[in-house]
């Protein structure tokens, strides 16, 4: 019984000494946040400052300053996406959701927005401890 009581105590502080990391990334993501806005489409993150990006989202990245490039999803009207640059002050332990904003369906033109922020759950900002 007392091996028992030893070997949850053990489990249990292992579980909250995983809880304090170092982990203190922001993630920028190309998916829409809140779907009901009928003008906001998805993107891919293209590019981080000047650097390709994997495929994949969330796109991890260090706070600061950036110039974050994303492309529109090819659709039937256009064959390829268009893309655009924007600068974006990444604030530690932050996840970005952008999105593009067209004045219609058919256009190729938009604009980039944060559609959402919200804390990284876990994450330690640096120089906080």
């Amino acid at each position: 019984m007392n091996a028992t009581l030893t070997s949850a105590a053990l489990v249990l502080a292992a579980s909250l000494a995983g809880c304090a990391s170092d982990y203190h990334y922001s993630k920028i993501d190309g998916y829409r946040y809140f779907k009901a806005p009928l003008d906001t489409y998805p993107v891919l993150v293209t590019k981080i400052d000047g650097q390709s990006t994997p495929l994949s989202t969330p796109v991890l990245v260090e706070p600061g300053p950036r110039q974050v490039a994303v492309q529109t999803y090819p659709d039937q009207y256009h064959r390829f996406g268009e893309e655009r640059t924007i600068s974006l002050d990444v604030k530690p332990c932050t996840h970005y959701y952008l999105v593009a904003v067209k004045p219609n369906r058919i256009s190729a033109d938009f604009d980039v927005k944060i559609d959402y922020e919200q804390s990284v759950p876990g994450c330690t900002p640096p120089g906080a401890k």
